[in-house]
C-alpha cells in the first residue's frame, strides 16, 4: 500500500536528516502507524486525502478509547510534523493538522520519595553477591547525581573520576560534571574492584554498568531492578528511575541548594524546568503546615 511508502520515507527523513533520538523516532512511528491502522479500519486508507475534519474525528476516537490528553496532544504534534514533511515533498497541498489545537494537559507535580523512603530503597540490595553490589552502586549513583536513566546506562567506566569524586555525564546538549557523595563513591569502588571485572563479557567492554551476561545495562533491565527493590522495601509509591531524579532535586532544594546549581546538575536547558521543584517544596511545606499546625 502507498501509505507504507510515505511512512517509511518519513522514518528515513527523521533518521537521516533530522537525526532524532531512538526514543523520539519510536514515539513518532508508533503514532503514525496507529493512525494508519485507524484509517484502514475506517476504510479510508489514502493518507494523502485526509482532511482536518478527519483528524478531528480521529482525536475524538483516541479520547473515546481511553487515551490521555498528553497522548492525544503528542499524536497531534506527530501528525502535524508528518504532514509538514508531505507538504514539503509536494505530496499534499495543505497540512490538515496545522490548525488542530490540542487540549492542555493538567500538569501534575512530580512524585518524590521522602528522605527515609530513599534510605529504605538504598538499603535493599544484598551486597553478599555480585548483583547486589552492582545494584547498590547504580541506585546510589542515580540518587547522588539525579541523572536520567538514559544517561546512567550510557556511562562508561572512563566517565568516573572517583579520586576527585565526580562523574562526567554526556547529556542532551553538553557534558556536565556532577559531584558524588561518599557513600556513592564507596559503592562504585566496590563494584568496580570486586564485581565488574568478573561479569563483563570481554576486557574491551567500556560500559560502566552491565547486566549479568556482561553486556551494557538496558533501560528495561534497570526498570525491573527499581521495581524489584520497591516491592522489597514495601514502598507504596510508584517508583521509576525518574522518581529518584525528582527526589534528588527536591531534597537538594529543601536543604538550601540554589536553583541554578540544580539546573546545571540536572542538565536542564531552561530554568523553568527546574522551577517545578520549588513549587513542589512549597506544596510540601504547606501540607506539613496544614497537618501539624493546631489552628490550621
Amino acid at each position: 500500500m502507498q501509505n507504507s511508502v510515505y511512512i517509511k520515507n518519513y522514518e528515513k527523513h527523521l533518521t537521516d536528516e533530522k537525526h532524532v533520538s531512538k526514543n523520539t523516532l519510536s514515539s513518532y512511528m508508533r503514532d503514525i502507524n496507529q493512525f494508519n491502522m485507524y484509517l484502514e479500519k475506517q476504510k479510508e486508507p489514502d493518507i494523502l486525502q485526509v482532511s482536518q475534519p478527519d483528524l478531528d474525528t480521529y482525536t475524538k476516537w483516541l479520547k473515546k478509547n481511553g487515551k490521555s490528553v498528553a497522548t492525544v496532544s503528542r499524536s497531534i504534534a506527530t501528525l502535524r510534523s508528518f504532514y509538514n514533511y508531505l507538504l514539503q515533498k509536494g505530496k499534499v497541498e495543505v497540512n490538515p493538522a496545522a490548525k488542530l489545537v490540542p487540549e492542555k494537559a493538567i500538569k501534575k507535580l512530580p512524585q518524590i520519595l521522602t528522605s527515609s523512603e530513599v534510605e529504605l530503597l538504598l538499603e535493599q540490595p544484598d551486597t553478599s553477591d555480585s548483583k547486589g553490589y552492582r545494584d547498590k552502586a547504580m541506585l546510589e549513583l542515580l540518587y547522588a547525581t539525579g541523572i536520567r536513566v538514559s544517561e546512567l546506562i550510557s556511562l562508561d567506566e572512563s566517565d568516573l573520576n572517583l579520586a576527585v569524586g565526580v562523574i562526567r555525564c554526556s547529556g542532551r546538549d553538553k557534558d556536565r560534571m556532577i559531584p558524588l557523595y561518599s557513600a556513592a563513591i564507596d559503592a562504585l569502588k566496590e563494584y568496580i574492584s570486586k564485581v565488574r571485572p568478573h561479569i563483563i563479557d570481554n576486557v574491551y567492554e567500556t560500559a560502566l554498568f552491565v547486566n549479568m551476561n556482561g553486556e551494557r545495562m538496558t533501560r528495561q533491565g534497570f526498570w525491573k531492578i527499581i521495581k524489584t527493590y520497591q516491592e522489597k522495601a514495601h514502598i507504596d509509591k510508584d517508583i521509576t528511575p525518574h522518581t529518584l531524579r525528582h527526589s534528588f532535586a527536591a531534597h537538594l532544594l529543601e536543604n538550601g541548594a540554589d536553583l541554578r546549581s540544580i539546573q546545571e546538575m540536572l542538565g536542564h536547558a531552561d530554568i523553568s524546568s527546574t522551577q517545578v521543584y520549588a513549587q513542589l517544596v512549597k506544596k510540601q511545606l504547606k501540607d506539613v503546615y496544614n497537618k501539624a499546625h493546631p489552628r490550621a
